[in-house]
């Protein structure tokens, strides 16, 4: 029973210790228009590849609650529900759509490095999905109304390259680490 308690405690660890790591990703920001350029998907892909789908998922979570009750761990060091309802909300909680899908799909077909990356892929997809849909549902509560199109160019398009580097990096970086940090289960 000891030795559950000390695994339950170094999970918890674990899972506050990659929050704060997206919450620093996320405070590298360049102001881009309505979605600045950031690390936090960098942050939420390491978070998901060295924890694992599960523990991965329940860290966004905690990283986006943090933001919810007042701590500064969104881009610009925002915070509070006015973000999150806010016109870039939806692309934040996308995260954990992000992180359902890497859960699913490395648990379906496991956890190699390719299967890691086709989540990341297919994560990072639902999440601009939903953040864009988000964009415009918010966007248009303020009186005016914005097209798909122009979501995308804004909130999407500038942005693949950099994901391309940043899936790429995260890649590189899970590939190099010792198995005995990086999830197998």
């Amino acid at each position: 029973m000891n030795e559950k308690k000390k695994l339950l405690t170094k999970d918890l660890t674990l899972i506050a210790f990659m929050a704060v790591m997206i919450a620093v990703c996320s405070w590298i920001s360049i102001p881009l228009g309505p979605v600045p350029f950031t690390l936090q998907t960098m942050g939420v892909m390491l978070t998901l590849g060295i924890l694992g789908g599960k523990k991965g998922t329940l860290s966004v979570i905690v990283w986006i609650a943090l933001g919810l009750v007042g701590v500064p761990v969104f881009s610009g060091f925002k915070a509070g529900a006015g973000v999150l309802l806010g016109v870039t909300g939806g692309y934040i909680i996308g995260f954990v759509f992000m992180g359902l899908i890497y859960w699913a799909i490395t648990s379906i077909f496991g956890k190699s490095l390719s299967f890691k990356l086709i989540a990341f892929v297919a994560g990072l997809f639902v999440c601009y999905l939903f953040g864009s849909v988000w964009f415009m549902a918010v966007y248009g509560m303020g009186g005016e109304s914005i097209s798909m199109a122009d979501v995308l160019a804004k909130c999407v398009f500038p942005f693949l390259i950099p994901e391309v580097g940043k899936i790429g990096l995260a890649v590189v970086i899970l590939s190099r680490l010792p198995q005995s940090i990086v999830s197998q289960s």
